[in-house]
């Protein structure tokens, strides 16, 4: 059977099945055509990036398992602590759909619409989740300034907004049809705006980039302000700056991947080097959202635990916003 090239481009970067389910839509191809043993290739390296990142995820939750219990599942209930179970359980279920769909049993029409919605809108609702994260940070590093409070919500409900409506507007146009090739199964896809996703980026990236500015600048300050023998909350600061570090070097990555999608030698091809962009991307992604996001939260509450288990000076810095206000 013969499969037009633009619809076989767009096979590399499909994880998703068709959001159109009625009956004339829903026929499955089945070829066992030499031609296609290219991207039967490509979709198996790409499930061995998919592995080591569902692998890495995982390692980290049962790794971090005792911390958890700890500092998540024994403190008070807050908005923090449904944040990070909310993001860190997600990404676990979110990175198993996306491992059974690198099964070459699997057949994507057994889950319809529900599973392309699935893998389209849960990265969308993680990163919104991260950004409420990052207010909350930013906003005990301000001491509660309303001012600074006010600026992030609105800048972030501006952002939150304009990448929600371009994803309803890309997800929209998509439709996607089974393949079965060599008795692998997947979904390829058409209608694809990459330029509509980078544009999607480009609100992503601006976010993370002005609240890292933004915590470095309050960091220098109060470093600049403290006496050189330091104190509790200079070491507050520093925990905070090193894990969003961390966290904006890995969205850095990501954004700059994605961005690279723009370009045809990596998003029309099935060659090796194409193989490991999608695959280093993959991995980046999970990454920075479900590794290092929840990291966010729990690697503050661990530096407050013992702080006020080794230093006399624990109790006191419970008054400032890192513990009641913002990482609570």
């Amino acid at each position: 059977m013969n499969i037009s090239s633009s619809y076989v481009h767009q096979v590399p970067h499909s994880l998703t099945c068709s959001t159109d389910t009625s009956p004339s839509n829903t026929m499955t191809i089945v070829s066992d055509d030499p031609n296609m043993w290219p991207l039967i290739n490509f979709q198996m390296i790409l499930s061995y990036f998919t592995v080591a990142a569902l692998t890495a995820v995982l390692y980290d939750w049962v790794l971090a398992f005792g911390q958890e219990f700890e500092l998540i599942w024994r403190k008070r209930w807050s908005l923090m602590t449904v944040l990070y179970i909310s993001v860190r359980y997600t990404g676990i279920i979110y990175c198993v759909i996306v491992f059974l769909s690198t099964l070459p049993s699997f057949s994507v029409t057994d889950a319809g619409t529900t599973y392309y919605l699935v893998q389209w809108w849960i990265p969308v609702i993680v990163n919104a989740m991260l950004g409420v994260i990052m207010i909350a940070r930013l906003n005990a590093m301000y001491q509660r300034s309303l001012k600074m409070f006010t600026f992030l919500v609105l800048t972030f409900l501006a952002k939150t907004i304009a990448s929600g409506l371009i994803s309803v507007l890309d997800s929209g146009h998509i439709s996607g049809e089974e393949l079965v090739l060599s008795n692998i199964h997947w979904c390829s896809y058409q209608g694809v705006d990459l330029l509509m996703r980078a544009e999607n980026w480009i609100f992503f990236t601006a976010w993370e980039v002005l609240t890292l500015c933004l915590a470095v600048w309050i960091a220098a300050r109060h470093f600049r302000e403290l006496p050189s023998t330091g104190s509790v909350v200079g070491d507050c600061f520093t925990v905070l700056i090193k894990t969003h570090m961390l966290y904006f070097a890995a969205f850095t990555a990501i954004s700059g991947l994605n961005l690279g999608l723009l370009s045809q030698s990596i998003s029309e091809s099935t060659s090796v080097g194409a193989e490991m962009y999608l695959g280093i991307l993959r991995v980046f992604s999970f990454v920075q959202m479900f590794l290092l996001g929840p990291r966010l939260i729990i690697g503050v509450r661990e530096y407050h635990d013992a702080l006020v288990a080794n230093s006399n000076e624990g109790i006191g810095v419970i008054t400032i916003a890192f513990q009641e206000r913002a990482m609570s």
